[in-house]
């Protein structure tokens, strides 16, 4: 791959001289979906699949961007000056928003740049390119210019550019898990202080299938924004009779006993995922280090189904692949992953039922839906680096 980004870059742009190559992952949540801005748990890890970039210097204030991904669009141009959303800039206003919260830290760029991308993570397929692309951004802008930024704050100034210039309210969970992933482990993070621990996901026997439903619906930003608005409505109900910071901190029972300072069945049910799915989170991480796969999957299901009765973030091709995959004999667990309103599912299937799970799930999906899944056995790989 970067010997593919290095060529792109010298015919686009003249040279490949001078070049620097750099790489960041996206992501696959196993479980703890929707969580992570309710102050509760994940458990992410970064994927060997992710972004590419080949950049350099310029001498003026010019910024220049290229996606392989998008190579109808040429080459996008814009400056320094012009870091401001727009409808025009399309997919560069990820790169451009975290160059404006860079810029909002005090740390200011003195020259633009050249900028050829590739990434080999789906396109909607909820694997997290955006905040792998922003990730990205973030650590070759502290290669190039020396900023004196960490790797959490990569992950803090990616969700900021996020909600702040792109307008999604979305937690941390897919830049933390893009800037700080590694190998053969996932990340248990408590989204409220950001305490983590790495978990090792080291599968014996079995894979981990991500299956792109090829689907994504418009829904998706818009339903995002008002679920979090949901939460954060229903967090301030239950604020008036019981001492908590987010909807993390309850239990299953204490969230129970007070739901009814809840004054809309809605919330209340998106509050109920919320608080439900941080305890599934943690009893997940728990089930792993006891070597018990069976309750891992047995929770993956449980947090579909959640997010598809009390969360209502899944859609019908979504729910079509989780429960093809729990016919399959091998299956250990199934779910959505990501957003919602479509994207992808994630799987734990064991080693031998692997082609038996594409071709039934695959079939299956065909016959239901009348479209064409994509199946990926994914490995789990490092967080951003030069190459």
């Amino acid at each position: 791959m970067k010997e593919t980004v290095l060529r792109k870059f010298a015919e686009i742009y003249g040279s490949a001289e001078g070049v620097n190559v750099y790489f960041a992952p996206g992501r696959v949540n196993m479980i703890g979906e929707h969580t992570d801005y309710n102050g509760g748990h994940v458990f992410p890890c970064a994927l060997t699949i992710g972004t590419y970039a080949a950049v350099k210097k310029r001498t003026d204030n010019k910024l220049r961007f290229y996606s392989m991904n998008f190579e109808s669009l040429g080459v996008i141009e814009s400056s320094l000056d012009e870091l401001t959303p727009s409808d025009q800039a399309g997919w560069t206003n990820y790169p451009k928003g975290v160059m404006w919260a860079f810029a909002e830290r005090g740390m200011k760029m003195d020259c633009g740049l050249d900028i050829v991308l590739n990434g080999n993570i789906p396109n909607g397929s909820g694997l997290s390119s955006s905040a792998s692309l922003e990730v990205l951004t973030g650590f070759y802008l502290r290669d190039l210019y020396g900023f004196e930024v960490t790797n959490i704050d990569l992950a803090k100034i990616g969700q900021y550019s996020e909600n702040n210039f792109n307008g999604m309210n979305c937690g941390i969970m897919d830049q933390f898990a893009s800037a700080m992933g590694k190998k053969d482990n996932a990340i248990f993070l408590d989204t409220a202080d950001l305490s983590y621990q790495y978990a090792p996901l080291v599968l014996d026997g079995a894979k981990i299938v991500v299956t792109n439903s090829n689907v994504k619906h418009s829904l998706v930003n818009s339903e995002y924004n008002v679920r979090r608005s949901e939460c954060e409505k229903a967090l301030e109900e239950l604020q008036a009779v019981v001492e908590i910071k987010g909807l993390g901190d309850l239990s299953e029972e204490q969230f129970e006993a007070n739901k009814a300072a809840i004054k809309d069945e809605v919330r209340a049910k998106r509050a109920k995922h919320a608080v439900y799915e941080n305890q599934r989170t943690i009893r997940a991480v728990e089930a792993l280090k006891n070597n018990n796969l069976k309750l891992f999957g047995e929770l993956m299901n449980a947090s579909h189904v959640s997010l598809r009765d009390d969360y209502q973030v899944s859609c019908d091709e979504i729910d079509v692949l989780a429960e093809e995959a729990w016919k399959v004999d091998g299956v250990i667990g199934s779910r959505i992953t990501g957003g919602g309103f479509g994207g992808c599912t994630v799987s734990i299937v064991k080693d031998e039922a692997v082609e038996q799970f594409k071709v039934k799930v695959g079939a299956a999906y065909k016959e239901r839906v009348g479209k064409t899944a994509d199946f990926y056995v994914v490995e789990i790989g490092d967080g951003p680096r030069k190459m």
